[in-house]
């Protein structure tokens, strides 16, 4: 399986045009024949292609200079060039194209097939036939090829799903993914053991479905880089909905928890916390009173939160979980670029 990759830095570089022709004519009994030198070819682009079939930034890891091909001189009897081959190069959907020195977007891959011009290749060189004249009837130049475009870009993935799993480490999101999906996140009772993006598809029905993704979890300070914060933030973007899902059993700690949570959002773009959101109180299992989930529920309700008592190691809520989740997900907005 490949290395999950989410940003590199790439070199492009798109075909030069080829350089024009000076050539005569050389025939029988035609001891001046007149100019006939042809143009050369345009040089191939570099193009990059949205494509479903990737989900990593793999391919670009090791290699970091792509070229595409030059285009072929003009040749006589006023024969072109051949043009250059353009470049293909293949992104996941959900790829930001940045230009590396100014960090403005280029452009941003949201469904299969798209295509962008990265780089595009130059403009072949004109022959000496371009340039006969009455009064220059034997020009003996012609124009050399344009260069192609070239650029260092950053490629930067985020993932689209209906809903990002918001929560500290070891609340239970790679539990609740593999419960509802058929996703099979690594598990463990530690801190980050979810180390990649893990994205799974729930189907309620033929007709209702919707992808959640389960993302490395949030500490404190997580908008300036702290763990595997960044990692985290890339790819909440693009979300529709938000599941916060906190530990129950730690008590009144859970209201913290989340805080902490709303606070990170915030840092790192306050239009996080616009989405449309929902609370899973997980872990339900290993509260012996369950008479005290009462109050928390209600703490966040009236916060205007739809909140879901769950145990995603038991499936105890689940199926409430999730259609509350689908009702969100048909009512929100299809997520874009954060402005």
């Amino acid at each position: 399986m490949a290395r999950f990759i989410d940003q590199v830095k790439i070199y492009v570089k798109a075909g030069d045009g080829g350089p024009g022709c000076v050539s005569f004519r050389r025939e029988k009994y035609v001891p001046r024949g007149g100019p006939d030198g042809g143009d050369g070819g345009k040089g191939g682009d570099v193009v990059l292609v949205a494509s479903s079939q990737l989900h990593t930034l793999y391919d670009f890891y090791h290699q970091t200079h792509f070229r595409a091909e030059n285009g072929r001189p003009g040749m006589g009897k006023k024969m072109k060039g051949r043009d250059g081959r353009d470049l293909i190069l293949y992104v996941p959907v959900g790829t930001v194209v940045r230009d590396a020195e100014t960090g403005e977007i280029l452009y941003d891959f949201t469904r299969e097939g798209e295509r962008f011009v990265v780089a595009r290749g130059g403009r072949g060189g004109r022959g000496n036939a371009r340039f006969a004249t009455p009064t220059r009837q034997a020009p003996r130049f012609a124009e050399p090829g344009e260069p192609g475009e070239e650029r260092w870009i950053i490629l930067e993935l985020k993932l689209i799903a209906d809903v990002g799993l918001v929560g500290l480490p070891n609340a239970g999101k790679s539990t609740l993914l593999s419960r509802i999906t058929a996703a099979k996140p690594k598990i463990a009772d530690y801190p980050f053991t979810t180390l990649t993006p893990n994205l799974g598809v729930v189907k309620l029905s033929e007709e209702r479905t919707f992808v959640v993704a389960d993302i490395p979890g949030l500490i404190e300070g997580a908008h300036k880089g702290v763990g595997l914060g960044l990692d985290f933030l890339r790819h909440i973007e693009r979300t529709k909905v938000l599941l916060y899902v906190l530990d129950v059993s730690k008590g009144e700690e859970v209201k913290k928890d989340f805080e902490l949570l709303r606070k990170e959002l915030a840092h790192y773009h306050p239009s996080l916390l616009e989405k449309p959101s929902a609370v899973a109180l997980n872990k339900i299992d290993l509260v012996a009173d369950r008479e005290r989930l009462a109050p928390l529920k209600a703490y966040f309700e009236e916060k205007g939160y739809p909140v879901y008592l769950i145990s995603a190691v038991t499936g105890e809520g689940i199926k409430e979980l999730l259609e509350g989740l689908w009702r969100l997900v048909r009512k929100a907005q299809p997520a874009g670029p954060l402005k």
